[in-house]
């Protein structure tokens, strides 16, 4: 009767689920998600700084393009002006 109870401790033994999900575990796994957190947020938070000001930069590229041609346009109508106005001059 020994060998039975002592081959049925043995199953009951193998069969028995671990509970290893203690405070340890917990503490791992707090400690893990914190450690994976400190590499992730500073990576993300930089990428969409990277984007806000990219996309500050393209606006305001594109603000200086048209006040280039604007100012092109200006000197442009400036040269037409002061020709006009040597031509008038000799005429008088």
């Amino acid at each position: 009767m020994s060998d039975k109870k002592l081959l049925l401790d043995e199953i009951e033994e193998i069969n028995k689920p671990n509970n290893n999900f203690g405070l340890l575990f917990f503490i791992y796994s707090i400690f893990t998600l914190f450690f994976i957190l400190m590499f992730a947020f500073p990576k993300i938070f930089i990428q969409q700084q990277i984007y806000y000001k990219s996309r500050d930069i393209a606006k305001l590229e594109a603000e200086y393009n048209i006040l280039k041609e604007e100012n092109t346009i200006i000197q442009n109508s400036v040269e037409n002006i002061k020709f006009k106005n040597q031509i008038l001059d000799t005429l008088f």
